[in-house]
């Protein structure tokens, strides 16, 4: 297959966000005016110039380490509607990746990143509430190369990473870039592909993203997964062009909670993540703005209900948060955990009323 043809077929998830315009001020000039700091004085054995040189050589040998280490480990899935990326979890053939990735297929065609012989995968679970899914090779090959995972704690902003995977369909590719930083919660579209899942803790990188790396491995210099990308951010005020170095991957912890429940019982049974029990709708106010989320409906037994919330009432805060729109109720949520404690602030009968709620879970 061919760059163009690969790239046509490369499933397209890009997350719409505002760019902030940053005026950055620069120490010293650009005009040559600031004084040159003196040139290191070389001794006679040239300790100084050799120091200069190494240290480009020793970052450039730990970046192809780290390609050896984890290339191999990283697989493209190809989809009937697009391809993605994936990474091998463990050696009998367990295959972690996004849930948009896989979409509604249940059998795919896998081949590692380095190019060796397409083999057939079945799905094991999809858990689109996270955007992670399991694929299971049919038939695991000799010398199947599991990559090492890497704990969330240890990662830091300013860490060098790389991306791995097959944008556009580009088998084997690398990008290199940091961490930017932790802790973003982000809503997906449902454009393209998308689940439309709100993710918490998510890791953002600069290193670059593009359609078909979505699944693959955000790697440090220890040769350890650290999260999965998943988003690139685009900019709307460019016609959702894609915003250079803003993009986003799943953490490894969350990545290693949902595969290995995935992989022990078939599904999901224990989240982490908090809920309503509740299904809702965005409403507008005499502007036509969105204004807070209506119960649609209520589940029985579940943490609205059980705080006495009822069809009709619309959600518009959760603590000091404001709820506009779906999407911003699941954001107030995201970084909430089951069993916690929080105020509610609703109307019902135009009246503001508020509750305390104990979420469930999703």
């Amino acid at each position: 297959m061919d760059a163009h043809s690969s790239r046509s077929r490369a499933r397209r998830l890009l997350l719409p966000l505002t760019a902030a315009v940053c005026a950055i001020a620069l120490a010293g000039g650009c005009s040559g005016t600031s004084p040159a700091a003196p040139a290191p004085e070389a001794s006679a054995s040239g300790t100084a110039q050799g120091a200069v040189q190494r240290a480009p050589d020793d970052l450039e040998n730990a970046y192809q380490a780290v390609i050896n280490d984890v290339l191999p480990s990283v697989v493209q899935i190809d989809a009937s509607e697009g391809l993605g990326s994936g990474i091998v979890y463990d050696d009998k053939g367990h295959i972690v990746t996004n849930a948009h990735v896989v979409g509604d297929e249940k059998t795919f065609k896998v081949s590692v990143a380095t190019g060796e012989a397409v083999l057939d995968a079945s799905l094991v679970s999809s858990y689109p509430e996270q955007d992670l899914a399991v694929v299971k090779l049919d038939e695991v090959p000799d010398g199947l190369r599991a990559a090492k995972f890497g704990d969330a704690e240890k990662v830091e902003v300013g860490q060098i990473v790389m991306a791995m995977g097959s944008p556009l369909g580009l088998s084997s590719s690398v990008t290199q870039g940091i961490v930017s930083a932790l802790g973003r919660t982000v809503s997906e579209s449902r454009a393209g592909g998308g689940t439309g899942a709100t993710i918490a803790n998510m890791v953002q990188t600069s290193a670059a993203i593009n359609p078909g790396n979505s699944g693959g491995a955000l790697v440090n210099l220890d040769s350890q997964v650290i999260g999965i990308p998943t988003l690139a951010a685009t900019d709307p005020q460019m016609g959702d062009s894609a915003a250079p170095g803003i993009g986003f991957a799943i953490p490894v912890s969350m990545v290693k909670t949902v595969a290995d429940q995935i992989i022990k019982g078939g599904k999901v049974t224990d989240s982490g993540r908090a809920a309503l029990n509740i299904t809702g709708r965005t409403v507008v106010d005499d502007d036509y703005r969105p204004a807070g989320v209506a119960l649609v409906s209520v589940e029985r037994g579940g943490a609205a209900a059980d705080a006495v919330l009822r069809i009709g009432d619309t959600i518009t805060k959760i603590g000091d948060t404001t709820v506009t729109t779906i999407t911003s109720l699941s954001e107030a949520l995201a970084g909430d955990k089951p069993g916690q404690k929080v105020t509610v602030t609703y109307t019902r009968d135009g009246d503001s009323r508020t509750a305390e709620v104990t979420l469930g879970e999703i």
